[in-house]
């Protein structure tokens, strides 16, 4: 079993910045990916940003986020972060952790990110 813990949400004006943390309960070596997710009202969660943890850090992230967030990691921490710059009004969402661990999903309970116009 696998626990995430987001944290850093909050309301921020457009244009500003949030850093999102996600703590997992355990060493993430042996993880295959963790990434966010995030679901706005009436809409299907979609992934925002992911970065492979066993195989060198590669990442991936939504078209409409490239360029303004960044995914990254701590292993020593157990923690992967997601810096968000210039934010919109559209990026208004909960937004979930998620780790891939052999094969099976775990998931936070989410973190409200409002984005004021």
């Amino acid at each position: 079993q696998v626990q995430l813990v987001e944290s850093g949400g909050g309301l921020v004006q457009a244009g500003g910045s949030l850093r999102l943390s996600c703590a997992a309960s355990r060493s993430i070596f042996s993880f295959r990916t963790m990434g966010w997710y995030r679901q706005a009202p009436g809409k299907q969660r979609e992934l925002v940003a992911a970065i492979t943890i066993t195989r060198g850090g590669s990442t991936n992230y939504a078209d409409s986020v490239k360029g303004r967030f960044t995914i990254s990691r701590d292993n020593a921490k157990n923690t992967v972060y997601l810096q968000m710059n210039s934010l919109k009004p559209e990026d208004t969402a909960v937004y979930f952790c998620n780790a891939e661990v052999l094969l099976n999903d775990y998931w936070g309970q989410g973190t409200q990110v409002t984005v004021s116009s």
